[in-house]
């Protein structure tokens, strides 16, 4: 048949066959002989019978199924455009002696006869996504406009026929869909969806990740045949069963969803769990900015607050602070150096970090000197369940790039929010800044800022953290009422030698200790601050000059990097093995391997922090040394006015 012909017939025969009542699969049994014939059927009938009963009503047309010899070897099946499926031949013999059954594939499926199945059911699934552009009804009244208005010189679906119906999504391109496979939304361009899908971690089939209409397609297999599917991909499952308002015969899950925290507690077992209905709240946690460039406009994050065991849900839950986790986008650094040249054009990964809220509060508090602010979020009960299991796939299958402009920690936090809550106000909500992301948060409704009208209460209740700056002021404050230091302000007050700050310990009586004490903590963190970055410098040049004591800490500072990449990219302790969040048969391994790698992170943070201290310069390391003796002093200092005082001994 002419090519003209041929396409014309096929469009023809999409549009125009008359409805029929179910799916049909035709086996062409010419040049099968019997055994072949039952084989094959038997096959045919499995799929049918997997099939969602929806998806059987819509496909309303036959499918012919065919072996042929024309494939390579490698190869299973391929629909074609229309009504028919070709399966390769070369899989008969074995598909008939029942061989199939057990031969050992080393593909996602197993055995030859169920990879069979699920090419079946693959391809099905194509003829099914591209029949839904007009359903039934309206591909008949398209059929006539084409008979009418077609002629040999005009293939295709004419122009005056469009208009007839208005075009439906299939699922592949349906905007729910793309959110939870991994084709979000660009920020900021308006609907224009990301051209590359970075849910590369745990994939069953790197072949998903090749367009949507694979991705939906491969999906379907797993949907249709693993038991455990709901439990690996949870968001995708509930898509699926919606859409069909039906599913399969599902495996009980463990419980909880597993993650790996990132703190930096190192004796507490790194592989946790958090169950969804514990969260009573996601807030959005906005981190003040500061001078440095990369942190100006904030850095925003989302904390799940989290339910102590046993008690009921509620607002009480927000005092259960050691509960609470932070979910907060990050460029994991491979290199002492955070480069702005690297963060501009993507050198950096990004991921996302689990962490506890604790320590968050202290990295920008007490280190970096930043309050933070935790607002509420609107968010209905069911849409609270499924962000928290969204983030909990993507903490196992994404590793993006990080772009300080362009798909930053606010652009990161966008897409999670909507792939994980599927709210329409947050469809055409565009921000790039973490402030600005607040912001039109606020706009839309989705943001509850009345939390923070009164700063006591927000302090008192936990949505607000402030900068540990303003409690060292006050602390300079009580140290001013008591002794006639001459410095106005705290900064004043540390820029000093801490030779100089020692001198007036002995006249500090219980209350101005203990305020010199804290600030003394605070002098300390100031001076590791500058310790890191000449420690930079120092690392970066001696890496030229051959300096034995850069050469031993770059040697150390690699393998903690290599060690900790888990944390932020938790897939590389399962390589190899299973999909889409780790069920009860992998934890196990899971908890001894990332137990294996926190007492290597362990050991080799003491080595460091000794051989860091030999690239100090002279002045740093006894500017360390003087403020590490005032702590002590200190603390002497406030046992013995404490015993004088008739208290207990101070430990």
């Amino acid at each position: 048949m002419k090519p003209l012909a041929w396409l014309l017939g096929s469009v023809l025969t999409l549009l125009g066959a008359p409805a029929l009542a179910d799916l049909q699969l035709h086996l062409q049994a010419d040049g099968l002989d019997p055994q072949q014939q039952r084989a094959s059927q038997a096959l045919l009938d499995e799929a049918l019978q997997a099939l969602p009963p929806r998806l059987k009503a819509e496909l309303d047309r036959r499918v012919d199924v065919s072996w042929t010899t024309r494939m390579p070897e490698d190869a299973y099946g391929q629909a074609s455009l229309v009504s028919s499926l070709e399966l390769n031949r070369h899989l008969l013999p074995g598909l008939t002696d029942g061989s199939a059954a057990t031969a050992q594939t080393g593909r996602p499926h197993g055995t030859v006869r169920q990879e069979l199945l699920a090419t079946v059911l693959h391809e099905l699934t194509h003829l099914y996504d591209r029949a839904r552009l007009w359903p039934a009804p309206e591909r008949r009244l398209i059929s006539r406009c084409v008979r009418q208005n077609t002629s040999l010189g005009k293939v295709g679906l004419p122009d005056e026929c469009r208009g007839q119906t208005e075009r439906r999504f299939t699922l592949s391109d349906d905007p729910r869909l793309l959110d939870l496979a991994g084709w979000p939304q660009y920020v900021g361009r308006r609907g224009e969806r990301e051209q590359h899908n970075r849910q590369i971690a745990r994939t069953p089939d790197s072949y998903e990740l090749s367009s949507p209409k694979e991705f939906i397609a491969v999906n379907m297999e797993y949907f249709l045949l693993d038991p455990s599917y709901a439990c690996r991909r949870p968001a995708l499952y509930k898509y699926l069963r919606e859409h069909f308002d039906w599913a399969p015969a599902a495996a009980e899950c463990a419980p909880g969803l597993p993650f790996l925290n990132a703190g930096n507690d190192f004796d507490k077992q790194p592989l946790g769990q958090v169950d969804p209905e514990r969260v009573y709240a996601v807030d959005f946690l906005l981190a003040e900015a500061n001078q440095n460039w990369v942190s100006r406009w904030g850095h925003s994050m989302l904390r799940l607050v989290i339910c102590a065991p046993g008690r009921p849900r509620g607002p009480d839950c927000r005092l259960d602070l050691d509960q609470h986790l932070v979910l907060s986008y990050r460029a994991f650094v491979n290199d002492v150096q955070l480069s702005s040249w690297d963060g501009l054009t993507g050198a950096y990964p990004s991921r996302l970090f689990v962490l506890p809220l604790a320590q968050v509060i202290d990295e920008y508090t007490k280190t970096e000197l930043r309050s933070l602010a935790s607002i509420p979020l609107k968010l209905d009960r069911d849409e609270i369940e499924d962000l928290v299991r969204q983030a909990a796939e993507m903490h196992w299958n994404y590793d993006g790039h990080y772009y300080f402009l362009s798909n930053n920690c606010a652009v990161e936090t966008l897409k999670l929010l909507r792939s994980g809550t599927g709210n329409p106000r947050l469809a055409g909500l565009d921000s790039i800044m973490p402030n600005g992301l607040l912001e039109v948060l606020q706009g839309r409704g989705l943001a509850d800022m009345s939390v923070l009208d009164d700063p006591r209460e927000a302090l008192r209740l936990g949505y607000r953290f402030d900068s540990y700056r303003d409690r060292y002021q006050a602390m300079f404050q009580v140290l001013k009422q008591h002794l006639p230091v001459p410095q106005a302000s705290v900064e004043a007050w540390l820029e000093q030698p801490p030779a100089q700050r020692q001198q007036w310990f002995a006249q500090a009586d219980l209350r101005t200790s203990a305020a010199l004490l804290l600030l003394e903590q605070a002098g300390l963190r100031r001076q590791l601050l500058l310790a890191q970055d000449e420690v930079k410098q120092r690392y970066l040049s001696g890496r030229e000059l051959n300096d034995t004591n850069v050469a031993q800490a770059n040697s150390t500072l690699q393998q903690i990097l290599a060690n900790s990449g888990f944390l932020s990219k938790p897939a590389e302790l399962l390589s190899g093995s299973g999909y889409g969040l780790p069920q009860a048969s992998e934890r196990q391994q899971l908890e001894q391997a990332s137990s294996q790698r926190q007492q290597q992170l362990q050991r080799l943070t003491g080595d460091l922090d000794k051989e860091v201290r030999a690239l100090l310069g002279p002045e740093r390391a006894a500017e360390i040394a003087a403020v590490e003796a005032n702590l002590k002093q200190l603390g002497e200092h406030l046992r013995a006015l404490h015993k004088a005082a008739g208290g207990l001994q101070l430990p």
